[in-house]
């Protein structure tokens, strides 16, 4: 007799595809997850650095990456649910690597293919003088890890400029969801959610 299921697994493959930063090229970005006290990846990478990637000649404003992403998780709960955090960089006038860019998003809750296209957005200086002398000096405001993009803790006080967009695209896989009592299937494909039963 098999064993009810004592954990769930997510298993998530896909990329970080592209970005449309009309300002800025010569581009790279970071990843990394943020998730629950209850969940623990069981193999793939937890964070990546990509290539430096330029505009395309024809296609000017997207900067193409197709940087590959691959993780699995275990929880018994879905709280917490693993959310992917980029950050983008690049050169200023002085050559100095800033950010360009943080965003974030949930991994799908259902299973398939899935594409998201997400804003990005970097902190702002609070005063005029602030702003020159981060220009001056090559120090951009910017957050000290940027797991905090992911969490609501302190993100009403922070001053915020958008500046362009993210596409991730994602395979989504999840196992024993069922037998500890979550479904995570939706009748409505653009508004996906997941409900407990008794």
């Amino acid at each position: 007799m098999a064993s009810a299921a004592s954990v769930f697994l997510l298993n998530v493959t896909g990329q970080i595809e592209s970005a449309k930063f009309p300002e800025f090229d010569e581009l790279y970005c970071k990843y990394c997850f943020v998730y629950g006290h209850d969940w623990a990846p069981t193999s793939g990478v937890e964070e990546g650095i990509s290539q430096i990637a330029s505009k395309n000649r024809h296609i000017k404003e997207e900067i193409v990456w197709n940087f590959p992403i691959e993780i699995t998780f275990k929880s018994t709960n879905p709280f917490g649910w693993p959310q992917i955090v980029v950050s983008v960089y690049g050169p200023d006038v002085f050559g100095n690597d800033i950010v360009r860019g943080y965003g974030a998003v949930h991994l799908p809750f259902t299973p398939g293919r899935h594409k998201k296209t997400i804003p990005v957005f970097v902190p702002e200086s609070s005063s005029k003088l602030q702003k020159f002398t981060s220009w001056f000096t090559g120090r951009r405001a910017e957050f000290t890890d940027p797991k905090v993009v992911a969490q609501g803790d302190g993100r009403e006080v922070t001053r915020v400029r958008s500046q362009g967009f993210l596409t991730l695209s994602f395979n989504v896989v999840t196992k024993d969801l069922k037998k500890l009592g979550y479904a995570n299937t939706s009748s409505d494909p653009s508004n996906p959610a997941m409900t407990t039963h008794p």
